[in-house]
């Protein structure tokens, strides 16, 4: 076997001890340790454990502070321990480990009653992917292409960081809830109580990101351009109110006006032209 293979091999069983918890005869035996250098090595590998632990707890409460408010201490806790072991990190940024918790939560039977769980997750790490996205970089005269570009070429730039969710719970009123006291948690879970969706939106506005409750017209306007279509053509993916006699008539210029305020939209551009918005892998139809 090579030097590279055995180094290979070797930190296959390190990172086994560590995470998995599992036999470290293998790893001893590489080591050629006595009994006595064992159980030193045995002590190392559970102090490793016990701070790495740690760590994945800081990390996941603060990519999840509301998650973490929801299931408490008591529940949070283990959680972490068991999703570091079981889906340990890729890269040596922890900070970017903890996007599959979304759906390990899905998954999850012993959370079969809270399954609104996933999507405030899912929210919320789009907020933490979105606070390290590319600062926006707006392009005020590009507007001019709505006035004078081809309709059927002719498309808006979304800053980054943009994420859309249509949720069957009242995701944002929940997160809202937790993190600016409005509304209040009674409200929130009145909201939840009684069935009521929410569509959220998620964008880095300037340096900070940012999530809202979009409506339903809104919610498909954004995903369409997402997904590449022409102003014209996102804006005829849905006709009026998408929920009759539920939402007042989308007025384009209105969120337009808006949307350039915020930092939504940053400019306007031809298909063909490079630009930037980042899509949630998990899009949810309307």
């Amino acid at each position: 076997m090579s030097v590279h293979a055995e180094l290979l091999r070797d930190q296959s069983l390190l990172l086994q001890a560590l995470f998995a918890g599992g036999d470290t005869a293998q790893l001893f035996d590489r080591l050629q340790s006595s009994s006595k250098h064992a159980a030193l090595v045995e002590r190392g590998l559970q102090t490793y454990r016990a701070n790495a632990e740690a760590l994945a707890e800081r990390a996941l409460m603060a990519a999840y502070p509301v998650l973490a408010q929801l299931m408490g201490d008591e529940s949070f806790v283990p959680l972490a321990r068991y999703f570091w072991r079981h889906t340990p990190p890729q890269r040596g940024d922890v900070a970017q480990w903890g996007a599959a918790l979304p759906d390990f939560l899905d998954a999850s039977p012993q959370l079969d009653n809270e399954p609104f769980l996933g999507d405030i997750a899912r929210v919320e790490w789009a907020l933490h992917t979105a606070a390290t996205a590319q600062d926006a970089a707006p392009d005020p005269s590009s507007f001019t292409l709505l006035a004078s570009g081809d309709p059927d070429q002719t498309t808006l730039s979304l800053s980054d960081g943009v994420m859309t969710l249509a949720s069957a719970y009242p995701v944002v009123s929940i997160i809202y809830a937790h993190l600016q006291g409005e509304p209040t948690l009674a409200q929130a879970g009145a909201l939840l109580g009684a069935g009521v969706a929410e569509h959220a939106l998620v964008w880095r506005r300037g340096f900070k990101p940012a999530v809202r409750l979009a409506s339903a017209a809104e919610y498909a306007l954004v995903r369409a351009l997402q997904a590449g279509l022409s102003l014209d053509a996102a804006l005829s993916s849905f006709c009026g109110p998408a929920r009759a006699g539920t939402e007042p008539e989308f007025d384009f210029n209105d969120w337009l006006a808006q949307a350039v305020q915020t930092g939504l939209v940053t400019g306007a551009h031809l298909l063909h032209a490079v630009h930037h918005s980042a899509e949630h892998p998990r899009q949810d139809t309307p």
